[in-house]
């Protein structure tokens, strides 16, 4: 599925390693003020996506590792050792 990028903006990473999500941005995604968020990382590029009410800090974090390591067990080397089971 292609996504149409709505937005492009330049920010600069801090020294503490912060960055400022411009109010355009923040307005696109729906963040709001206080309202937590979560970061993704890929080897390419990084998401931060909005969480979803409901689900606690805990359960998101459950759920981007399985993502995570799903991805990673998924080869065809993986399906060979397990095939058997």
């Amino acid at each position: 599925m292609k996504q149409e990028i709505k937005e492009i903006k330049n920010i600069k990473i801090t020294e503490k390693g912060q960055v400022c999500i411009p109010r355009e941005a923040r307005e696109i995604a729906g963040f709001e003020k206080g309202s937590k968020i979560n970061l993704i990382v890929y080897n390419d590029k990084v998401e931060l996506r909005p969480m979803k009410k409901g689900i606690n800090d805990v359960m998101m974090a459950m759920i981007a590792s399985e993502e995570v390591l799903a991805e990673a067990w998924n080869t065809k080397e993986e399906d060979e050792a397990w095939k058997d089971l």
